[in-house]
């Protein structure tokens, strides 16, 4: 399949909707099979994503896209599993490319702004970081609905949520750099690369404690 927009959408939330934020909320957890189901997406996404071949991450996504959409539809009242299914459909759409991505993307951004009238501070503020990394790595208007502004008020709305988790600090020195703005970048990637630990998310620590290393490599370019 021809894919399009793809210098964006290589980038985009999946990267960009991701993972770590993406633990445990400020809701205790109560025996109803979210929790458990919420974990057991948070481990499929990393391993799509990172040991996947290529060539089977659009099927593996294809696969987690489905269960994340039947735990939503099983629990309509929790935001936890709209937020995951939008983080699931953001790294579906990066692997996939092509118009359908737009169409992923676009959905997810829904689903964010959905669980946001349910709960908006579960998940340590995620849904900000989600919305926040969405809006500024797609393409902006008439292609989809990318808009700067919008980037920066929501993932500083994460950051008075989860000060010092490593998932906000990450996307807001991203975008920071991204805007030119290396010296504050660089603060909140450190504050990023500092983060506690999670209990359960090893895996996702891992892999962006690594994306945050390479970003202040690049920025010694900068000085």
């Amino acid at each position: 399949m021809k894919k399009i927009f793809s210098p964006v959408l290589a980038v985009v939330l999946a990267e960009t909707l991701f993972y770590g934020a993406l633990i445990l909320g400020s809701r205790p957890a109560i025996a109803d099979g979210v929790s458990d189901s919420i974990a057991g997406l948070q481990h499929e996404w990393v391993k799509a994503y990172y040991v996947t071949p290529p060539n089977q991450k659009v099927a593996a996504f294809k696969d987690i896209a489905a269960q994340a959409q039947q735990l939503a539809a099983t629990y309509p009242a929790r935001a936890e599993p709209l937020v995951w299914e939008a983080i699931i459909l953001s790294s579906y759409a990066k692997f996939e490319g092509g118009l359908s991505a737009l169409d992923k993307v676009k959905s997810a951004r829904d689903l964010l702004e959905h669980a946001e009238k349910i709960q908006p501070d579960v998940l340590n503020g995620s849904i900000y970081t989600s919305l926040g990394s969405l809006y500024y790595k797609v393409p902006r208007w008439p292609i989809s609905f990318g808009d700067k502004n919008k980037a920066r008020e929501y993932l500083e709305k994460a950051l008075k949520l989860n000060p010092n988790g490593i998932d906000p600090n990450y996307f807001y020195g991203d975008f920071l750099q991204e805007q030119g703005e290396y010296a504050a970048a660089r603060g909140y990637l450190e504050k990023a690369l500092a983060a506690p630990a999670r209990p359960g998310r090893e895996d996702a620590d891992r892999e962006r404690r690594v994306e945050v290393q390479l970003l202040l490599e690049k920025l010694k370019q900068h000085g």
